[in-house]
């Protein structure tokens, strides 16, 4: 226990200190006059979260001085290239009708602008690290039914309201004037003349709370209501569930073991039925067993990594438009738990009789890595060729490699090697024969697909509702802050798998069928398939999204996540049956 904590302190310690995005001025305090940092940060479909491109590669006026700021690591990964933007707002400056510039707009340019309005292009910038947003054009589409009658505008005159309190800044928002606009509809060139306005006004809301506008939408009443409604529909199933699985430890394992008792003491040769039959094989060790044990070990240390990105966000890390903290928890915490992962799997290869624990540990530091990192060369390509900020720079690549080199790998071989030291025989109550009983034919419901569709459905229906406001969060324009009730959701789904596992295998050793140990396994992970067939739902009803970029990094990176998903529920699944079954076979006398 001492190791996992001592990862965790390190971890909070290195994010609030190394993540926290902070302006030039750190402080976040000016005196009347002062320049305040204002950076253009990127544009892209308002639709398509993931396509976004750097502010200027449309053709705004670019500032006199033009100034990339230095992301941090988190940033890079988000997408952020920071640039200083073209308007100036010094603290506490009123501004009228400010000419940011006059150009005229080539043809070429006239159809950048209009192909971006048409694809309802958004901006953001930060303003003393406040979010801003706002559209760059709009679509007259009023009283037309065909799109080619449709006129396109670009905004040219932005309002900015900056509220502040005494020596610092609290909220900003921007607005563009509807009525000052460039028709883009033909192709022509035209003249436009880019202006802003600041007005600054006074508020009572402290510097500490500036933040919490952003988190509110995710707290209101309404999605309260449908949050506690996500939690009962949970809990309604928890308690069936268990209830269920109560019922079977209670009256059918009670019977099965009055039933053998009392064979043992009326007939010794007495032909054993059911799960007491199968004693001598239930304990046989499973096929691919390296295999196995490196899923195992994978998906223990993906179980790490969430319960200490849980610890984080509760203690209040991932504030809003704190950017990139999220990314480089991820990072960090799932380089500093890969010894979790060769410990795990090695320890549990050795107990399973396993010999050559150096390829165990490869496939181990393999099987998760390596499909991430294939679909991860295959988006950035895809990225590349957009020219979108999605695709990550060569610098930052390097730092990836050497972390992977220097941080993952090394505590992945000393986890390994500290696994195969202190490998201890595998705790089974009774004795393995020789040869293997064969099992009975089976109805097809009891075959492992339909018992996985079924291990799935249950835990997948426990946690739906949430699942929702996490897509809209992730692949959309939503904030989610209530970090504790997803917690909740995320103990449910953790409960709900191991009891459905649990139970499935007694049905699995009660049909005389002993080989559970990767139907566990597949039972529980069942669930991240169904996550999967969310997505198909998610894209296809609940959003806008479009285009072969955003297409390939939803389902690339969601498939990489549900894979997560699937070696961590399965971890959770397995460790949940090998409990039961080591319960079950220890009450009884099996000779």
């Amino acid at each position: 226990m001492e190791k996992p904590m001592a990862i965790l302190v390190f971890t909070v310690l290195m994010l609030w200190c190394a993540s926290k995005v902070r302006s030039d001025a750190s402080a976040h305090r000016y005196k009347a006059g002062d320049s305040v940092p204002l950076y253009a940060n990127k544009v892209g479909p308002f639709h398509n979260p993931s396509e976004t491109y750097r502010y200027l590669d449309l053709p705004f006026c670019s500032p006199a001085h033009l100034k990339e700021k230095k992301e941090a690591f988190g940033e890079v990964l988000n997408g952020d290239r920071l640039v200083s933007a073209p308007y100036t707002l010094d603290f506490l400056v009123d501004k009228d009708f400010e000419v940011v510039c006059k150009k005229k707009l080539s043809k070429k340019e006239v159809g950048q602008f209009r192909t971006a309005v048409m694809k309802d292009y958004y901006f953001e910038m930060y303003y003393d690290d406040l979010p801003i947003w706002g559209f760059i054009g709009k679509v007259d589409r009023e009283g037309k039914s065909d799109p080619s009658d449709y006129r396109y505008f670009l905004y040219k005159h932005m309002h900015f309201d900056v509220l502040y309190n005494k020596d610092r800044v609290i909220e900003v928002n921007a607005r563009m004037d509807p009525h000052s606009v460039v028709d883009l509809t033909e192709d022509k060139e035209v003249d436009a003349e880019f202006m802003y306005t600041v007005k600054w006004k006074e508020t009572d809301t402290p510097f500490e709370k500036r933040m919490e506008k952003f988190s509110q939408n995710s707290s209101l009443p309404h999605h309260l209501e449908i949050h506690w409604f996500s939690i009962i529909n949970s809990c309604i199933t928890v308690l069936l569930l268990t209830g269920f699985l109560a019922t079977i430890l209670m009256r059918v394992l009670k019977n099965d073991f009055i039933k053998y008792a009392h064979d043992e003491e009326s007939a010794d040769d007495q032909e054993e039925t059911g799960w007491k039959y199968i004693h001598g094989d239930v304990f046989r060790f499973p096929k691919h067993k390296s295999l196995f044990a490196a899923a195992l070990g994978s998906g223990t240390q993906l179980f790490t990594l969430t319960v200490f990105i849980f610890l984080l966000a509760l203690l209040g890390v991932f504030y809003p438009y704190n950017r990139g903290a999220l990314f480089t928890a991820l990072v960090v915490i799932y380089a500093l738990t890969s010894g979790i992962a060769g410990h795990t799997a090695t320890s549990f290869y050795c107990q399973l009789e396993g010999t050559n624990w150096v390829r165990n540990l490869l496939l181990t530091g393999c099987l998760f890595c390596g499909p991430l990192f294939l679909t991860f060369c295959f988006l950035n390509t895809v990225a590349i060729a957009y020219s979108a900020t999605a695709a990550l720079p060569f610098g930052t690549i390097v730092v990836i490699v050497l972390i992977w080199t220097l941080v993952t790998s090394p505590l992945l071989v000393l986890g390994g090697i500290a696994g195969k030291n202190s490998r201890t025989e595998f705790q089974a109550p009774c004795r393995t024969t020789k040869y293997p009983r064969e099992i009975p034919q089976l109805p097809w419901y009891r075959s492992t697909l339909p018992q996985m569709a079924m291990a799935g459905f249950l835990p997948f229906s426990a946690i739906y509702i949430e699942l929702y406001y996490i897509f809209a969060s992730v692949w959309g324009h939503r904030i989610y802050t209530i970090y504790s009730i997803l917690f909740i959701v995320f103990i449910i789904l953790l409960i709900v798998t191991a009891f459905i596992t649990v139970a499935l295998t007694y049905f699995q050793l009660a049909a005389e069928d002993h080989e559970w140990w990767w139907r566990s396994f597949l039972c529980g992970g069942s669930t991240g398939l169904f996550i999967y067939g969310y997505c198909l739902y998610y894209y296809y009803a609940r959003s806008d999204m479009s285009g072969f970029m955003q297409i390939s990094f939803f389902f690339g990176y969601m498939a990489c996540i549900c894979y997560g998903f699937f070696l961590m529920l399965g971890a959770v699944g397995f460790r949940a049956a090998l409990l039961f079954v080591r319960h079950i076979y220890r009450s009884i006398k099996c000779e």
